[in-house]
């Protein structure tokens, strides 16, 4: 499976995340965004760093099959205990970069703040392409760090880190950016302040907690989707090549190599 990088959050307080997952996107607006670009209805899913499975049990009530893949033993039980007794849904083991499924076998590729932060993360989408049928859409959420006030937090911790460089990246290798703007709320206080204090160091997250009032946080997400090709591309359009490596959020991405284009007709900015 490779080395993988133990996530901040999850993979220590479990379940505090599960707080957390509860609260974000209170409105739906990811999920509305993420449909506008390709209904799961009947489709085959993918959910890529799954963590203990919270998203798989949306994506099942009406998609055709769903596989969520996560690299961390007792995150996957956690995920597999999810989604006993539901019907098409399944989770391996497994990171990224060398997923155990079959070529072309998917119609939509889902990864939620996991491994795909930026440049190094090329393996990942490389092993997307190929699990993706034509026509297929790799889908790309990650949180808005231009976006205050989460993302004045995040960029607190994380000074090194360059939101608009990382979406210079993105956009290079194809994909349309879609932002989205959600609402965390959460049913009281004390789980607020769990959830920040897990996000972030601990002089930011006092900073964030004494910032906030009531039971709400604003937070800003991207959406980063690209459809694989269906046929020949247009004349003048993107084509397959190979990108340099790096790294973008310490401990985060691992460095390799890829990738695909844009398929004609996507606009590159929502």
């Amino acid at each position: 499976m490779g080395t993988v990088v133990p996530s901040p959050n999850i993979w220590h307080w479990p379940e505090v995340y599960e707080r957390e997952n509860r609260a974000q996107d209170s409105a739906g607006a990811i999920w509305a965004a993420l449909r506008e670009v390709r209904d799961w209805a009947g489709a085959d899913v993918v959910d890529i760093g799954c963590g203990d499975g919270f998203h798989l049990p949306v994506f099942a009530r009406s998609a055709r099959a769903v596989v969520g893949v996560e690299p961390h033993p007792p995150l996957a039980r956690r995920a597999r205990e999810r989604v006993a007794g539901l019907r098409g849904v399944r989770v391996v083991e497994a990171g990224a970069e060398r997923v155990p499924l079959p070529d072309a076998g998917a119609d939509l590729v889902h990864a939620r703040t996991a491994y795909f932060f930026g440049p190094g993360c090329e393996p990942g989408m490389a092993e997307a392409d190929r699990l993706l049928r034509p026509g297929g859409v790799l889908a790309i959420v990650d949180l808005d760090a231009g976006r205050p006030p989460y993302g004045d937090w995040m960029r607190a911790d994380l000074p090194h880190y360059d939101p608009a460089g990382v979406e210079r990246y993105f956009d290079r290798l194809g994909f349309t950016l879609r932002r989205v703007n959600t609402e965390w709320r959460f049913p009281d206080r004390a789980s607020l302040e769990a959830v920040l204090g897990i996000e972030f160091s601990a002089p930011v997250a006092r900073a964030a907690i004494a910032a906030t009032d009531g039971l709400t946080v604003s937070v800003g997400y991207r959406i980063h989707t690209r459809r694989k090709p269906a046929g020949l591309l247009l004349p003048g359009r993107a084509l397959p090549g190979s990108v340099l490596l790096g790294r973008v959020l310490p401990g985060r991405v691992l460095p390799g190599s890829a990738l695909l284009g844009r398929v004609a007709g996507e606009p590159r900015v929502r």
